[in-house]
């Protein structure tokens, strides 16, 4: 067996006297989607915030490919790319200059950038608009750049914390299928948080949060399967059900 590129160990957070995550525990493989499924309000975007080091546990472990988050921060930040919900694009920038920047902050040479940039671009069939301005973008286009960006130190891991939300249906599916695309040819590993149940598919390993608790980690198929359930929304509906109890 490989050892997992992502381990999270009894981690539990609270905001004030309420306790955000409760003894969350998963491990992610190498390659692999994984989709964060639960309600608003479940834990989602506390638990990204704590793994890209916004917050930090009172308690729990985190680990990136047998690295410490907590002794060896700097060095997990740099195998972790990101996607929040909220854009943060400069939109009076040009795409170009937009992933330049960021590249620039991880500390990559300037050859290594022009290239790196020219990868993700054509990658996410950006390439023509390169010297856009991000403010001339669609939506859809302007999270495929925010992906691009997050990629281009070549983090171990990609989280995208409701990276869809907003974009209509046609975009949504198309920036699945980019995604899914990258794990299976780049060896990425993608965990998307999301409480869009039809972006989940029958192949996804899923985890499902709710009440800030694991309620389960399986591959979808396998899921609905074992309980006899013919749809993910009858799976999620199964998990809530038990949640509120």
């Amino acid at each position: 067996m490989s050892n997992p590129v992502l381990t999270v160990e009894q981690l539990g957070y609270y905001y004030g006297p309420k306790q955000a995550l409760k003894d969350v525990s998963f491990a992610l493989d190498a390659g692999q989607y994984y989709a964060l499924l639960g309600p608003n309000g479940a834990g989602k975007s506390t638990l990204f915030s704590i793994l890209c080091q916004l917050l930090q546990a009172p308690q729990g472990t985190i680990t990136v490919n047998g690295i410490n988050a907590a002794r060896q921060p700097r060095q997990v930040l740099k195998q972790i790319g990101i996607v929040f919900q909220q854009p943060t694009l400069d939109l009076d920038l040009s795409v170009e200059q937009n992933l330049a920047y960021h590249a620039s902050l991880h500390g990559l040479p300037g050859a290594v950038t022009k290239q790196r940039i020219s990868e993700e671009l054509a990658r996410f069939d950006m390439s023509d608009r390169r010297q856009d301005k991000v403010r001339s973008l669609n939506g859809g286009h302007r999270r495929r750049v925010e992906i691009a960006r997050a990629l281009l130190h070549q983090p171990a891991i990609l989280l995208l914390d409701e990276a869809t939300v907003g974009l209509d249906q046609s975009t949504r599916d198309t920036m699945n299928d980019h995604l899914r695309k990258l794990c299976s040819e780049s060896g990425i590993t993608i965990l998307s948080s999301t409480h869009l149940i039809d972006e989940v598919r029958p192949a996804d390993e899923l985890l499902v949060l709710i009440n800030g608790q694991i309620q389960l980690q399986q591959r979808c198929a396998d899921a609905m399967a074992s309980l006899q359930l013919d749809s993910v929304q009858a799976l999620y509906r199964h998990f809530h059900q038990q949640g509120e109890r």
